[in-house]
């Protein structure tokens, strides 16, 4: 657009970029590494972070009683939970069911543990922002004990 004195305006001069569309089942699916997951887990990728932005998103599937390790977010995560029926738990706290509809937060460097009911699958997306360059931090293994203390 130009204005009366023959100058574009801001909305003009911006440079355009296209908008990004991911199409559904254009982008592989991964197994769960071992290393941070007890049981069969499927990832889909949903986002990653591009630059400025820090933060990223994942579909994560978990068979019955599938579930990760203990591990934090160093600018925390938001799960929003999609279908299925799951578990949650977050350091000197209950295990808690969560159910499709819920989201649940956890504060940056909460250490936590997420996954699937022992009778259903659970999947949830879940997006976290990487602090210099990383998102998450690995810890150990959640215990069967750990898992069934409801």
């Amino acid at each position: 657009m130009v204005d009366a004195n023959g100058a574009k305006s801001p909305a003009s001069v911006r440079k355009e970029h296209p908008m990004e569309i991911r199409r559904a089942g254009t982008q592989a699916s991964t197994k769960g590494p071992s290393d941070w997951f007890t049981g069969s887990v499927r990832i889909d990728p949903l986002f990653p972070a591009s630059s400025p932005a820090r933060a990223a998103g994942n579909a994560v599937t978990f068979e019955p009683g599938a579930r990760t390790a203990w591990h934090t977010h160093p600018l925390g995560q938001v799960l929003l939970v999609t279908a299925g029926c799951g578990r949650v738990q977050r350091e000197g706290g209950p295990v808690e069911e969560i159910r499709p509809g819920d989201v649940v937060w956890f504060e940056p460097g909460e250490k936590h543990w997420h996954g699937a009911g022992p009778a259903t699958a659970m999947t949830h997306i879940a997006i976290q922002e990487a602090l210099d360059g990383k998102a998450v931090e690995w810890m150990e293994k959640v215990t069967d004990a750990q898992y069934g203390a409801v």
